[in-house]
Formats: structure tokens, C-alpha cells, sequence
């Protein structure tokens, strides 16, 4: 609870997250969106703040109220960049917010760090990928890079989903980054028949989602699971459906309702996740809820996956990743990880816990003035 009369105000923008409030509409949206939507809807159950959040323009109202959050619509992605940015503008005006926050490297961060700068409010950003922080993307992108950094350095707090990003962050750019992990709600576990292998993204480049397909071949007696949505911009994503409907042991599905996908993982003896790098995938902390094991060809943040012994890296390996899918599946130690992984998550990615973590640093910022 905090001691202001007025209900702190506190603006949340991810364009692509709508139809995560509405789940009628069936669009693309990914894990910045989810870890968004959830401390949304949970910062909106505390009477002491006024939460809103600005989606793209999605053929709904101007402003809905959704889940305890008010939902203002902006930018249509069929026009172009100048109009979207002032659609953008013109929501945040609305908004009317003490803070806002956002969510990955984009034209809309530098746009909501130059209002929040214009407007005197506290600008919160979190990194979605760990190329933000291991200056990549600085070394990728010379001109995006430095209004990047300019954003950076505009930011009241900057979050990071690891400890690795935060180190690295630092190192890149200078910037002292707090870490908190992705929040989900957690409900009491539900055990059902474990039957299937897992695989669940949209089908972006650095996911990687033709060596599910490749995986697929190497064991020709398990049932895969392969849940892939077409990326935005993907030119060949009727490539990848055709590639694997070619093979008898994979289902292919191009969308489940996403609060539909849980069903999924508690199925699962194995969730397998083929990208190059990420920040912190929320299919894990899914994976994890359903206490299911996790085999990684690369990605493994702060290396939880061997600390808490809910899954294995395979260091960008191959035939690692077909070997130990094996061994795991064979000796049927995804049992055990699946445990382990639900005590993970219980621990480490409860959204009530990690938006008490938020609203200590939100009332600081809001008992100072801006800087």
C-alpha cells in the first residue's frame, strides 16, 4: 500500500498485445507481450494504482476496459511509421501516466523516451533479448543503436530478465539495469497422461523451428507437438508448414488460443527449445508451471536449467540436443525434472511476488521528482 491519496498511474505499451485481452482476435504476439500483460492485470488488482495499456489498433474500440486495465487503442501497423507514431502520442496523452513502461528494443522506445522526457513522467524500460544487452544489436544496427543507448540513459530504471543481461548490459552501455524475472500466475498443478514432445514459438529465424522439424526425424516412434504461428514478415512460413507436415510423427498446429496452451505443456514429457539466444522465454516459466523438463539446444539464462536440475543445455550441439532427448525420455528422468522445474518456478516466477518487487521501486520513483 502506498501512502498517496491519488492512486499512482501507470501506463504499460506493447502494440502487438492485444488479443491477449481479448482473445477473440487471432494475432501474432509473443513473450514481451505475455510478461507485459501479466503485471498489467496484476498491478490493476490493487486499488492503489490506475493501470492502462496502449495496443494497436485492432479493429476495437478507442478504449475498453479489460481485466481491471484500460485498454486504449493507437497505431494501425497497415499505415505508415509517421502516423503511428503520432497515434502513439496521441494514446500516451491519454494515458495520462505517472509512469510508463515498455517492453523491446523499437521505434516506439525511443518515441516513449523522448515523450516521457517532453512531459516530465518516469520512463521504465525492460530488454526483451539478450542481443540488447551483449551489444549486438549496437554493433548490428550503428544509427538505431545509439538512439538505443540515448533511450537507455533517459530511463528512470532499466530491467533486465537475468543476471547475465545485467552484467552485459553494463559492460555495453554503462547502464546499472535491476533484475527481475518474468511474472505468471500459477495454478495448482494438474497432472494428466504425458504423451507428446514440445515445441512451442512463432516462427521467427532465431527460433530456429526447422530443427523441431529435423528433431522430429531422428525419432520416428515419439508423437512431436510442434505449435508455430507465422512470425510477422515471414516469407516462408508456408515452407516450414510444408516441411513438416511431411512428417507422420509431427502435428503441426498454427495457433492455440493462449488460454488454451497450458493443456499443451502438462502434456509434454519434454519441452524443446531450438533459438539461437533469447532473454528469458516464457515458454519456459510455462514448461515450468505444467512441470514439464526442458531440453535446450542453447539457451539456458543464468543457467538455471543445471541449477535447479529442471532440464539440459546443449550448447548449441545437434546431435547433443537428439542425444539427451533420448536419455531423458529413455530413463524417464523427465519425471523428476518436471518436479524440480515446478519448484523453480514457484520460487522464482510467482507474478505476485514479482510485482510486489515493481511496486517498491514505482512508489520510489513516484515519492521523487523526475529527474
Amino acid at each position: 500500500m502506498n501512502s498517496q491519496k491519488k492512486p499512482i498511474t501507470v501506463c504499460f505499451i506493447a502494440p502487438k498485445a492485444y488479443p491477449l485481452f481479448n482473445p477473440s482476435v487471432e494475432e501474432v504476439f509473443g513473450g514481451a507481450e505475455v510478461d507485459l500483460y501479466y503485471l498489467a492485470t496484476e498491478l490493476a488488482q490493487d486499488s492503489d494504482y490506475r493501470v492502462s495499456f496502449i495496443v494497436a489498433d485492432y479493429g476495437q474500440q478507442k478504449v475498453e476496459q479489460r481485466g481491471g486495465v484500460k485498454v486504449i487503442k493507437s497505431l494501425d501497423f497497415k499505415q505508415n511509421s509517421l502516423t503511428g507514431a503520432v497515434k502513439i502520442w496521441r494514446a500516451l496523452n491519454k494515458a495520462d501516466a505517472d509512469i510508463y513502461m515498455i517492453k523491446t528494443v523499437s521505434p516506439g522506445m525511443f518515441l516513449l523516451a523522448f515523450y516521457c522526457r517532453c512531459k516530465s513522467r518516469h520512463f521504465i524500460y525492460r530488454t526483451a533479448h539478450c542481443d540488447e544487452c551483449d551489444g549486438t544489436y549496437l554493433s548490428r544496427y550503428h544509427f538505431a543503436g545509439k538512439l538505443y543507448k540515448w533511450a537507455l540513459k533517459k530511463a528512470d530504471v532499466v530491467f533486465t530478465q537475468n543476471d547475465t543481461d545485467r552484467n552485459n548490459l553494463k559492460k555495453t552501455t554503462g547502464i546499472d539495469a535491476v533484475t527481475v524475472p518474468n511474472g505468471h500466475r500459477l495454478e495448482p498443478l494438474q497432472e494428466v497422461k504425458r504423451d507428446i514432445i514440445l515445441w512451442v514459438a512463432r516462427s521467427a529465424e532465431f527460433k530456429r523451428p526447422e530443427l523441431f522439424i529435423k528433431l522430429a526425424k531422428q525419432f520416428p516412434q515419439a508423437k512431436f507437438v510442434m505449435i508455430c504461428q507465422r512470425a510477422t514478415g515471414d516469407k516462408n512460413y508456408e515452407r516450414l508448414v510444408k516441411q513438416a507436415e511431411g512428417i507422420d510423427n509431427l502435428e503441426f498446429i498454427q495457433r492455440v488460443p493462449f488460454a488454451e496452451i497450458d493443456n499443451y505443456f502438462r502434456r509434454a514429457k519434454v519441452f524443446v527449445n531450438t533459438s539461437e539466444a533469447e532473454g528469458f522465454p516464457n515458454t519456459f516459466i510455462q514448461a515450468c508451471k505444467a512441470g514439464t523438463a526442458i531440453v535446450s539446444l542453447n539457451v539456458n539464462p543464468d543457467g538455471f536449467l543445471d541449477k535447479y536440475k529442471c532440464g539440459i543445455c546443449c550448447d548449441d550441439n545437434f546431435d547433443r540436443l537428439v542425444s539427451s532427448l533420448k536419455s531423458v525420455v529413455q530413463n524417464q528422468s523427465f519425471v523428476e525434472m518436471g518436479k524440480n522445474a515446478r519448484k523453480y518456478v514457484e520460487q522464482t516466477h510467482n507474478v505476485a511476488d514479482i510485482v510486489r518487487q515493481y511496486k517498491t521501486i514505482i512508489n520510489t520513483l513516484t515519492n521523487k521528482k523526475h529527474k
